[in-house]
């Protein structure tokens, strides 16, 4: 699979409104513009653990097998076309920007870091979607760890968008409810033909 098709994929998905975007835009609201920033650094570093362990589990189970790889590629994809149907099948309502206390720069930080490494959603997304790209004539780890630092960088670009947006965006919420909706049908049709072409493709392409 080409590089130009699993960026396209993953801005599709960076870009989609969902929790940590609301998570972000919260913190902005409480604490300002450096403890939204200070946040999106703290879930971007979470995000690379995610990273961190994905390279090296997936290429400790299953680098030497390929029934395990073809395996595993087959239920992401499958997990990607179930991520899709939610999507296009869930009720829409508005981003829900909780209301949180200000708690300083440091501690988002900190708090971005342990909220995003304990989101099992973003390991299973991980482990689902970073595989699709691969190819097992190539070492494993090496290719996951650049994958999905590439993910991990479009999210956090995406959130410090969000953060500097913040006070347009809550001034606006009937128009970002439906930009949201649009968004969220577009991630949602991208990844469910993402999930079935790469199910069809032969293995190694």
């Amino acid at each position: 699979m080409p590089l130009v098709a699993f960026v396209f994929a993953a801005v599709v998905l960076a870009i989609t409104p969902g929790p940590g975007i609301a998570y972000v835009v919260a913190r902005t609201v409480a604490g300002g513009r450096s403890e939204g920033l200070a946040s999106c650094f703290g879930t971007g570093l979470g995000g690379l653990v995610h990273v961190a362990a994905a390279a090296l589990g997936l290429s400790l189970l299953i680098a030497q097998s390929a029934f395990a790889f073809n395996l595993v590629k087959y239920l992401g994809a499958a997990y990607l076309i179930y991520l899709g149907l939610r999507m296009l099948l869930r009720k829409e309502q508005p981003i829900a920007v909780e209301r949180v206390a200000s708690q300083g720069a440091r501690r988002a930080f900190m708090q971005g870091i342990i909220v995003e490494t304990f989101n099992v959603k973003t390991a299973l997304f991980f482990l689902a979607f970073l595989p699709q790209f691969t190819s097992p004539d190539a070492p494993l780890a090496p290719q996951l760890a650049v994958l999905g630092s590439i993910c991990v960088v479009l999210n956090t670009f995406v959130d410090v968008l969000a953060v500097f947006g913040a006070d347009r965006l809550l001034k606006s919420n009937a128009g970002l409810t439906a930009r949201a909706r649009l968004l969220t049908r577009v991630s949602g049709c991208t990844m469910m033909t993402l999930g079935v072409f790469l199910a069809l493709a032969r293995r190694g392409t």
